[in-house]
């Protein structure tokens, strides 16, 4: 027997309840119509923010309402231009190439190339590079520390850029592999933050909490001995648990948590990346930006806006992807306020900064979304934007 439905589980928690679907559309905010479309089926998913506005008015946990995804969430043509990354993870090289690789120059090439593409989120370029990095790799013959600290770094960024294109079931091999390459507990930990993040981007929250919480628990530094590479790793885990404690409808355990998160960014006092890998920053900005997410899924979007006039000045080296998360929020929070050329201006701003991370963002289409149903009449760089983004018409 098939799992229930998202829109089966919430029509059965709905009459348990005694809710007609108007009612429970006032309690939450949303919509008579697509709480209607999603009992009849006519949706199968929904956003987590959504669900747990559901959930909140129906006094459940959030993850009672969503199912586990059992396939990606990539578009096919994502899926199509990364069929050799794919392909390269899965398979070792065959036959012997005519020049074997070195240590140092799969390391230039890593470190020169990849990472600033990865800076700039250009994941088209990434998806051309990474076959011949993951054979190369494969094919180094001296398996000492430098060796296996290289092939982590490789597999984690690999891991996380499948991860970001919402391409689940590679990533979640690259991250495996990467695990096995790691040299410490805090590099077990960074892979283990990345696997948290895929599964809330799967609408997994109570996996998610309940991996994060063991490594936390584990790595949590003593503070008057913490290295900054301690307190990165151990407030990113718990910037996790906050994240899906706050989606599944937690708000205690979320404050909590977020509040500890700070403390570890507070004694940093700026953005660091540990062993200068860019994609494990952390620091007082990326902790101010978090704590604007888990605001706009409870639905402040005053004190999102409130927050991004005061954004700390340590933000420079936080990670595209964070800034740009956060870009969303404010965003939201603007449409929210009913403030949309605010809003639209944040997501042209964002084309026009990072134009391959945007197309991944369901949450920008839905923003966007709000922006175009809201409106009476669109402009022609808003019809573009919405075109660029996937709207459906």
């Amino acid at each position: 027997m098939s799992a229930p439905s998202v829109g089966e589980r919430l029509q059965s928690v709905r009459k348990r309840r005694g809710l007609t679907q108007r009612e429970l559309a006032q309690a939450s905010g949303i919509s008579v119509s697509l709480i209607r479309q999603l009992e009849q089926g006519v949706r199968d998913d929904t956003r987590l923010e959504t669900a747990r506005k559901l959930a909140v008015a129906l006094r459940v946990r959030t993850s009672e309402l969503i199912v586990r995804p059992d396939a990606d969430g990539a578009d096919p043509s994502t899926v199509e231009q990364w069929t050799r990354v794919r392909r390269a993870l899965e398979r070792r090289p065959s036959g012997q190439p005519s020049e074997l690789p070195t240590v140092k120059g799969v390391d230039e090439v890593l470190s020169r190339e990849a990472v600033p593409l990865y800076r700039k989120t250009r994941w088209a370029d990434l998806a051309l590079i990474f076959p011949t990095l993951l054979r190369d790799i494969d094919l180094l013959a001296d398996e000492g520390p430098q060796t296996r600290s290289l092939r982590f770094r490789l597999l984690y960024m690999v891991g996380t850029v499948l991860t970001q294109t919402r391409q689940f079931q590679a990533a979640e091999l690259a991250l495996q592999r990467a695990q096995d390459s790691a040299t410490g507990r805090l590099e077990n930990a960074a892979v283990v933050n990345t696997m948290a993040w895929m599964l809330i981007r799967q609408g997994r929250l109570a996996e998610t909490r309940d991996l994060a919480t063991r490594w936390a628990d584990d790595i949590e530094p003593k503070m008057s001995k913490a290295t900054l590479d301690d307190l990165a790793a151990w407030g990113m885990l718990l910037i996790r648990i906050s994240t899906s404690a706050v989606r599944d409808n937690r708000p205690g355990e979320a404050e909590d948590t977020m509040r500890y998160a700070r403390t570890a960014a507070v004694a940093m006092g700026y953005e660091y990346a540990p062993h200068a890998d860019y994609l494990r920053t952390f620091g007082p900005t990326t902790w101010h930006f978090k704590r604007a997410e888990n605001l706009m899924v409870v639905d402040r979007p005053d004190r999102v806006i409130a927050m991004a006039d005061r954004e700390p000045k340590s933000g420079r080296q936080v990670t595209a992807s964070n800034r740009n998360r956060h870009r969303l929020d404010v965003a939201n929070a603007h449409v929210r306020l009913r403030q949309y050329p605010e809003a639209f201006d944040i997501l042209r701003g964002i084309r026009r900064d990072n134009p391959e991370w945007l197309p991944h963002q369901r949450y920008a289409r839905e923003v966007m979304g709000k922006i175009v149903d809201r409106r009476r009449t669109l402009t022609p760089e808003m019809r573009d934007l919405a075109d660029f983004l996937g709207l459906p018409y």
